[in-house]
């Protein structure tokens, strides 16, 4: 048993939904835009891109996959001669939906469907974001230089006092080097 499709099917049946999209896809390659309902805009569009890339292809299998979609020879040949070659370099993204307005009379939701005619461009290939890393660690290493400075000023007082002193100075926090230095400095004066 054939697994369903999810969400709404188009016309009823399979097989009507299949003719539908089938005759949508002709309409489309024959006219390079048509208009419809954003429904079967949104279910043409996938059908209609995997269409052109078996015809980018251009090979006889996949004339013949497409001519099980599109009966009409003439536009199996107008999409293998004519639109696929403007697609050669286009990795995708074929055609392009443009929302207009409501339908008179029912207000249903209706869209353009088109081929796309504008020249591909590649774009440049971006930069990697590796360095936006690499600059987060940065300012971890930055704080133990700032405690080293500290430990420096600290060992200048060491130095200048007595062997004794220097061993209590160290077994002492780095907070409280300082004033523990500078109280043992006071009783020895005394």
């Amino acid at each position: 048993m054939p697994t369903p499709k999810k969400g709404k099917r188009l016309g009823g049946s399979p097989a009507h939904q299949r003719l539908i999209i089938s005759n949508l896809a002709t309409a489309l390659f024959e006219h390079g835009r048509i208009t419809t309902t954003e429904a079967k805009a949104r279910v043409l569009r996938p059908h209609a891109e995997k269409l052109i890339t078996k015809a980018k292809k251009g090979d006889l299998h996949n004339r013949r996959e497409v001519l099980k979609t599109i009966r009409d020879k003439s536009v199996v040949h107008t999409l293998f001669t004519d639109i696929a070659p403007t697609f050669a370099e286009r990795p995708g993204g074929y055609t392009r939906i443009t929302k207009i307005g409501p339908r008179k009379g029912d207000n249903a939701p209706m869209a353009v469907i088109e081929l796309v005619t504008e020249a591909y461009k590649p774009s440049a290939p971006k930069a990697k974001k590796t360095a936006a890393p690499a600059a987060a660690p940065a300012p971890v290493e930055e704080a133990p230089a700032d405690e080293t400075v500290v430990d420096e000023a600290l060992l200048e007082q060491v130095d200048e006092a007595s062997p004794e002193e220097s061993v209590v100075a160290e077994a002492e926090p780095v907070a409280d080097e300082a004033p523990a230095a500078e109280s043992t400095e006071d009783e020895d004066k005394a």
